[in-house]
Order: C-alpha cells, then structure tokens, then sequence
C-alpha cells in the first residue's frame, strides 16, 4: 500500500468521524476466563486461547504467558502497524524491520515486599531497527509520530480502573 491508497482508504472515515464524533468511538474488548487450574487465566486471542500465569520471578514455573509479556506484544503490534502507517504516508520507504520491546517489573512490589517498589512494568522502549534510506530527521518524525499515535502506548499513561462484580 502507498500513501495515496492509505488516505484514499481513510478519508470516507475521516470525513465519517469529522462530521460525527461520536461515530469516531471505537469499542475495543478482550475476554477470559479461569477455565484452568492453578493461578491462570485464559485469554481469548486472536490466534486462540492464551494461558496467563505467574512469571517465574513471582512463583510460576514458566509454562504460562506472562501477563506483562503479553503487555509487551500488544505495544509491539500496535506500535508496528502505526510506525508502518506513518512511514507509508509520509512516504518513507522500509525494505524491513525489527521490532522489539523491553522493560522491567520488580517482583517486590508486585508480592507486597516493598511498598515503595513500584507495581507495573517500568522503563518500557520500543525499538524499531528499520532497513531504509530515510535520513535522520524522517526517522526522528517517524519516532515522535509513532509514540503520538499508538493507541496502546498511550492507553498505558491512564491506569486502568477495575470492577468486581458479584456474578
């Protein structure tokens, strides 16, 4: 796909969402449940069902996903299929790429040792290593660009808020 088709595909939303905002209102789920033994829950994922469990740091034996894995994978593919949308419309040329994401959890503050240890992944980077001709400067913009518009990298600056109901 090139930049012309990428807009040409996008402006009847465009438009939709101009003239009505409320349209533009995107309902996104996922679903599971603890239809396994153990300290799990299954999720339902778009290639199938995904087991998460305890990471090996917190009592598993690594045989589950770890749920901050997963965390990792959902920005790694949200982050690659916007950093190959804004590439594409700016008409930046990628003959490959190589994605990663890293951060770290303490385990301390996740088992309660420490309440000052912070709950959660921290110090997370997504690194793209992109085969292009694109100078220094498209590759900053593409960067900026790409963190602007990830919808996963910027759902994770607003805590979730959680609910447990009675069934």
């Amino acid at each position: 796909m090139d930049a012309e088709q990428l807009r040409a595909q996008q402006a009847p939303l465009r438009e939709k969402y101009a003239a009505d905002p409320t349209a533009a209102k995107t309902p996104v789920r996922a679903q599971g449940s603890f239809r396994e033994p153990g300290v799990t829950a299954t999720i339902e994922g778009f290639a199938g069902p995904v087991r998460a469990g305890l990471h090996e740091s917190t009592g598993g034996d690594g045989s589950d996903a770890c749920s901050g894995d997963m965390l990792l994978e959902a920005l790694l593919g949200c982050a690659g299929v916007t950093l190959r949308a804004v590439a594409t419309s700016m008409g930046v040329e990628l003959r490959s790429a190589d994605l990663r994401a890293d951060g770290f959890f303490d385990a301390r503050g996740t088992l309660g040792i420490d309440r000052s240890a912070p709950v959660g992944l921290t110090d997370v980077v997504v690194t793209a290593t992109l085969d292009t001709d694109a100078d220094n400067k498209a590759l900053e913009r593409l960067a900026r660009s790409t963190e602007r518009y990830c919808v996963v990298g910027q759902s994770l600056k607003e805590p979730a808020r959680f609910e447990v109901r009675r069934a």
